[in-house]
């Protein structure tokens, strides 16, 4: 399936707290979007991956994507190098998607870092013939996306573009909840972590009101970029 975006993040939950506003946004606009989630996110303090993967596959039926899979990388341990840009260079060429929106370059998480120069290299050489992959004994074709950007986590960034997703804030919500495990929720017992605290959930919604206001929005998303963008209408912006 070619998917027109392509969401790759570190860990499941990444990409409901930092885009999941702007994928539903494109979904309504009628794109196809996919979400690939390189770890099942089991060092983490609260739930297992068991039930990372319900909840998952949850917060897909909510964003109404087209696709979700998890690579299965070791959680804290995998590394930008050969192997694991080769498994990621694969997804890439199996989706073939225009836009690819990945883990912020410098986090709190040292994981969220890593996996975002892991996604950046990786798109580099997708787009190389010479780099030959196989899925199921089938070459793929060379395919490097026509925009990579990183989506904004727990520090701040300052952003380089930023989505107006107002429409779909309650849905956004919505799928960061279908992971009950790993934020505020008082039905859940467990130890107590830095983001399953309500302050947590409610920063959240802070930087989402911050980018919003910053474009005469309700609340926003905000993406940083490696290249500089680009427009072809000046009254595109706003």
């Amino acid at each position: 399936m070619k998917l027109d975006i392509l969401v790759i993040a570190v860990h499941p939950d990444d990409a409901e707290l930092c885009c999941s506003g702007t994928i539903l946004k494109h979904i309504a606009l009628g794109k196809k979007v996919g979400i690939v989630d390189l770890t099942r996110g089991e060092l983490g303090t609260r739930g297992t991956a068991e039930t990372r993967d319900e909840e998952a596959a949850d917060s897909a039926r909510i964003l109404g994507l087209h696709a979700r899979e998890n690579l299965g990388m070791r959680d804290g341990f995998f590394q930008n190098d050969e192997f694991h840009r080769l498994e990621v260079i694969k997804v890439i060429r199996k989706y073939q998607p225009e836009i690819i929106l990945s883990n912020a370059l410098e986090d709190r998480h040292p994981d969220h870092g890593r996996a975002g120069d892991l996604v950046y290299d990786s798109v580099f050489l997708s787009g190389l013939p010479k780099i030959e992959t196989l899925v199921e004994g089938i070459k793929q074709e060379a395919h490097r996306p026509r925009l990579l950007l990183q989506y904004i986590q727990d520090r701040y960034l300052k952003p380089d573009i930023i989505v107006d997703i107002t429409e779909h804030m309650d849905k956004k919500i919505e799928s960061i909840k279908a992971f009950k495990t790993q934020f505020y929720n008082p039905d859940v017992e467990g130890l107590q972590t830095y983001i399953s605290s309500p302050e947590f959930f409610e920063s959240m919604i802070g930087r989402a009101r911050e980018f919003g206001k910053s474009i005469s929005a309700t609340f926003g998303e905000g993406f940083t970029s490696r290249k500089l963008l680009g427009v072809d209408n000046l009254f595109d912006l706003r």
